[in-house]
């Protein structure tokens, strides 16, 4: 009989406020200040600023990779756009936290994704250099713009606005809504190759590049709101300020025949900003005059820009100083300088029209930040996300405000809100679980947080040492630490304090455990001791009154010094035995009661990092920084077993404690490679590889019953993974390991060289992944089964008009069980199953041979008016890619001559309809508008109706 394992699932994350590998995206709520849309590894979480708690998490069970880029619609408020670093991009609905389309076309990290103002194109930048324009309407890549060398540091869409023209009558002309859409817009990216591009997208060329900074790379690009300037951000503080022509640039979108003769992006200067860092983010704020820029220090520069009278006076303060210093020299004036009126403003240095406003001094390193919109009078707002797990809002006064105050001194900053509780500020280093499983204790450098399991909630927060192991007291009331400074220290959950702190070791107490009877724990540091110590309560006298109060307390019993550091200890479960673990790469054990030595264990090639012995105490598991875990008998201290069992250092190892099924000498160890893998220790094989974590895993903790486990990664989430009913058996998993290795191999073959393609600026957008090839095999399968049912339906329908009474023919057993389609009916649903995005490069897998099969089926589409947009894109998809070969094939061409009829037939039977509609559509809106009658008029948006409609410059008023 062969032995199954039950399967351990992923089932939950918490511990996680953001992770620091994407931008934060501020959304707005009715309900609050607003909602901060993070990433979490590959979770999107959406938290409620003002309260702190979770509104929602979208995550796709498809992607395991790391969110790296987030955006947000500017039409529709509920779509955003996610990106990852395999390169995939997701587009969100928030409402209802669902996935409505995936797509695949980078080769690696998303850096960059902008929807443009009508919310139906999304540009995306990427580090494999390439900026790809999808159509979110059709779901398809519309194509890829190369030309950078490095990276996409920035991207941004520019739509100049329909200019005012005035016609020969003198009349102001708008240009119409006709004239407007058929002006793509144009691209602003730039690289950290120090380039800044402007791409004009209906031609899909760059028309512009200049040299974005001076000193290396191009790190950040900011677009100001009404698109007529930019700021790119580089090393060491540089800013550059931009102007764009918009202007310029509408009047080349309309005349497309000319050649781009004059430049539209002009530098305006050089500004120094506080940062000595590489700046990671330049972000104007929606309306008033200042941008935000910072680096991945602890601190957001904000800027001003002043208006045009503060220039002027600026100005003329300068010529005096100047002529007074003339003055005083004894020179003469020039003739040009000697004029009073405040000269023009285009002259000024960009250092008088750009001044630091504040430096916002942050809780932690700055990832990401975004403005948040305030009411017109309020100070400005933002939040800004750390690279330590939090998340910030600061209040900035405007100029207007603190214009009491000296205009030299900077303006008071505030941090108003925080969502800080859910998480720990650094990694976790130790976890342990109360005695029933529903709490969990993590300690991290400078905190401790107590959770409920089950509900994923911080119960408790305690600032404590640099905390490097824990444990619960039995009775699940009181947590102990051990601390890198050699302490200690004692916490009550109950009542939320600290009871006692103990200056135990002089060096880093590593390791720690309670011995099993409950009545005292051991502690093992790099002093080279292991300590004894016994709980005890003590009556305590209050202060100042006769009464006493009962305290816990621990009291030092014995002392077991080795020759080395201690880097774990562990009681054996029967209190038999001390197991310990030293940094000359030895574990020695020792009898409990006399503390002699009993064991010595050699093996490791480095020193154990932790270990843990069975239920049974027969077995000890070690696992060490030589990358390998060894099983030794307790009984004798002979090594069972030695695997090479991890790509990187194990940091921690841990028995199932009981044996229910016949588990007990099942173990899990973790490691530096992001991994957690499952063992057999009584046949030494891995049973189960359970990835999910993006960084090393510090810290493990098995539940009691064995039915879950947790851990705490450098990703800064705690994972908990739980026992499923669903068995596996290792050959299946060994297979299942096999076939990822080689799917992985084959896509990367896959993959063209970048040397190999041509220099060509833009091309197709397509990627291979597992699901395009499955699908290209699938329509494969459909044409080879329907040529071979449209062969015998033929010599049916032949043999019929002889015989008009013959039975039907014996079709494929697919179709029947399809319940009795047809052939073309089948093929169809094939090409309707494949996703809208994945069909090119689906289509892409079939060989040429193929092809006469696939036309003869869309010939059928044709003639039978069988989802006529679909048909049109394949068919034109294919006559594209294989171009050369079908023109040189005689045999293609009079089925190509009937399907060009066909089709031409159902698209002008469509284009009638179309047009049919919009008409009646168009005569409808027209009447409504007639019988609408506007009421009042509401001040507020009475300006801003005026605003949108220019040419109506009056209102009826029944």
């Amino acid at each position: 009989m062969v032995k199954s394992y039950l399967k351990y699932e992923h089932s939950r994350t918490f511990g996680l406020v953001n992770s620091s590998t994407s931008n934060v995206v501020w959304a707005e709520s009715s309900r609050s200040t607003g909602i901060a849309v993070v990433a979490a590894n590959e979770e999107v979480l959406c938290w409620d600023i003002k309260k702190g708690e979770l509104l929602s998490r979208w995550a796709d069970k498809d992607c395991r990779s790391q969110v790296t880029a987030i955006a947000q619609s500017k039409v529709d408020k509920d779509i955003f756009a996610v990106g990852h670093e395999n390169g995939s991009i997701r587009i969100w609905d928030s409402k209802i936290a669902t996935l409505i389309v995936s797509f695949n076309g980078h080769r690696s990290a998303i850096t960059h994704l902008v929807f443009d103002k009508s919310g139906t194109r999304l540009a995306s930048g990427s580090k494999d250099t390439d900026v790809i324009l999808w159509d979110l309407v059709a779901e398809v890549g519309l194509f890829k713009l190369r030309g950078h060398k490095d990276q996409i540091t920035g991207l941004r869409f520019l739509q100049p606005e329909a200019q005012e023209t005035v016609d020969e009558n003198g009349e102001l002309v708008v240009a119409g809504f006709e004239d407007s859409n058929a002006s793509e817009g144009f691209l602003l990216t730039t690289g950290k190759d120090a380039l800044i591009k402007i791409w004009d997208i209906a031609s899909r060329h760059c028309i512009e590049t200049h040299a974005a900074q001076s000193n290396g790379e191009c790190w950040a690009l900011g677009l100001s709101p009404d698109g007529a300037a930019c700021v790119t951000a580089g090393n060491d503080g540089e800013l550059t300020v931009w102007s764009i022509d918009t202007p310029g640039l509408s009047e080349f979108s309309r005349s497309p025949n000319e050649v781009a003769e004059k430049h539209f992006l002009k530098s305006r200067g050089v500004l120094r900003g506080q940062g000595k860092d590489k700046a990671l983010e330049v972000s104007f704020h929606p309306r008033n005059d200042y941008f935000a820029v910072h680096g991945s220090e602890k601190a957001v520069e904000v800027w001003r820009i002043r208006s045009e009278d503060e220039v002027k006076k600026v100005l003329t303060r300068k010529r005096k100083r100047r002529r007074e210093k003339l003055a005083s020299t004894g020179e003469k004036m020039d003739v040009d300088d000697a004029g009073d009126e405040p000269s023009d403003i285009s002259t000024a240095d960009i250092t008088d029209i750009f001044v630091s406003y504040v430096v916002v001094r942050t809780g932690g390193k700055v990832r990401s930040m975004d403005w948040i919109k305030t009411k017109g009078s309020k100070p400005m707002q933002f939040l800004a996300a750390t690279t330590n797990n939090q998340l910030e809002v600061y209040t900035i006064p405007t100029k207007e405000k603190s214009k009491k105050s000296k205009s030299d001194e900077m303006p008071d900053y505030s941090r108003s809100l925080a969502v800080e509780l859910p998480g720990h500020r650094a990694d976790i280093r130790s976890l342990a679980l109360s005695s029933d499983d529903k709490m969990l204790a993590s300690a991290s450098n400078g905190g401790l947080k107590i959770w409920n399991v089950r509900t994923r909630t911080c119960i408790r927060t305690f600032e404590c040492g640099y905390a490097l192991c824990c444990a619960f007291l039995p009775g699940d009331k009181i947590v102990v630490i051990g601390t890198k400074s050699g302490e200690l220290e004692l916490f009550d959950i109950a009542s939320a304090s600290k009871l006692d702190k103990v200056d135990a070791h002089e060096g880093a107490v590593w390791s720690l455990q309670v011995h099993p009877d409950g009545r005292s724990l051991v502690s093992g540091s790099a002093d080279k001791t292991a300590k004894f110590w016994n709980f005890e309560v003590v009556q305590e006298e209050i202060p100042g009154t006769k009464r006493t109060t009962p305290r816990l307390k621990l009291s030092h019993t014995r002392t077991l010094k080795v020759s080395d550091d201690i880097l774990s200890i562990r009681f054996s479960p029967d209190a038999r035995l001390l197991a310990v673990a030293l940094l000359d790469n030895t574990v020695k054990v020792f009898f409990v009661d006399s503390l002699k030595l009993f064991l010595n264990l050699y093996g490791h090639k480095l020193p154990v990092l932790s270990m843990d012995i069975s239920f049974d105490s027969k077995l000890i598991v070690t696992c060490s920084a030589d990358k390998n875990v060894r099983l030794w008998g307790l009984e004798f201290g002979d090594c069972h077993k030695a695997f090479f069992a991890h790509q990187d250092s194990i940091l921690q190892v841990a028995f199932v404690p009981h044996n229910q099924d016949g588990n007990g000498h099942h173990f899990f160890s973790s490691s530096k490679d992001k991994m957690i893998r499952y063992w057999d220790g009584d046949k030494f094989e891995q049973i189960q590889r359970l990835d999910g974590h993006h960084g090393e895993i510090w810290a493990l903790a098995v539940s009691k019953t064995g039915n879950f486990l947790v851990s705490a990664s450098h990703d800064k989430s705690i994972r908990v993974w739980e026992q499923t009913d669903e068995q596996i058996f290792l050959e299946e998993e060994k297979e299942k390991e096999l076939e990822e290795l080689y799917e992985n191999t084959l896509l990367t073959s896959l993959e063209p060289d970048k040397e190999n393609e041509d220099d060509a600026e833009f091309g197709d957008v397509g990627k291979q992944t597992s699901e395009t090839l499955t699908a290209g095999e699938k329509i494969a399968e459909a044409l080879e089964l329907g040529m071979a049912d449209l062969a015998v339906i033929r010599e049916w329908e032949e043999a019929k008009i002889s015989q008009p009474n013959i039975a039907p023919p014996s079709r494929n057993i697919l179709y029947t069980a399809l319940g009795g389609i047809s052939a073309e009916q089948h093929v169809l649903q094939v090409l309707q199953s494949i996703k809208a995005a994945a069909l090119h490069d689906a289509l892409l897998v079939l060989p040429f041979s193929k092809l006469p099969s696939l036309f003869t089926f869309i010939h059928i589409f044709c003639t039978r008016s069988m989802n006529i947009h679909l048909t049109c894109r394949i068919h034109l998809f294919m006559l594209r890619t294989h171009h050369r070969q079908i023109v040189a094939s005689k045999t293609i061409r009079p089925v190509l001559e009937e399907i060009r009829v066909n089709l031409r037939r159902a698209l002008k039977r469509q284009k009638d309809e179309m047009g049919f509609n919009l008409a009646a559509l168009r005569v409808i809106g027209s009447q409504l508008e007639q019988r609408g009658v506007k009421d009042y008029v509401d001040e507020d948006t009475w300006e801003k109706e005026t605003e949108g409609k220019k040419k109506r410059g009056f209102v009826q008023i029944a």
